[in-house]
């Protein structure tokens, strides 16, 4: 029997200029805690990169991008935060920030697959 995991997710966004509220989705973290699951990926387009009045150069960007997912997936070199279980460090990921690097609220939902989930999530919200 396939068991239904329960997950939230959020959309990593980066925002190149706070004041204004615009901002492009550049990656995506995804948390079961039931399942002790979280993952996080990136991507960040280069195009769309280059429409916005940046204030970091895009290697920046992505170094910067790199600790979020680093925390996510608990690697030590990271600090203490990504000591923390997979439900905490997925709330300091998502928790509101007023920064360049920054996440949308939220979201749950239920699935069989997380990492089929997370997959169809990252290419219809992300890519």
């Amino acid at each position: 029997m396939n068991e239904m995991h329960l997950y939230e997710y959020a959309v990593i966004r980066y925002v190149p200029r706070v004041e204004r509220e615009e901002f492009m989705n550049i990656g995506l973290v995804m948390m079961s805690k039931r399942a002790k699951w979280i993952k996080a990926r990136l991507c960040i387009n280069e195009r769309r990169y280059s429409c916005f009045d940046n204030a970091m150069t895009i290697d920046r960007l992505a170094d910067q991008c790199n600790g979020f997912v680093r925390i996510a997936h608990g690697d030590k070199g990271a600090g203490p935060i990504a000591e923390l279980l997979p439900e905490e460090r997925f709330r300091w990921i998502t928790a509101m920030k007023s920064a360049c690097i920054a996440t949308s609220r939220p979201h749950p939902g239920r699935c069989k697959n997380l990492e089929e989930t997370f997959d169809r999530l990252f290419n219809e919200l992300v890519k």
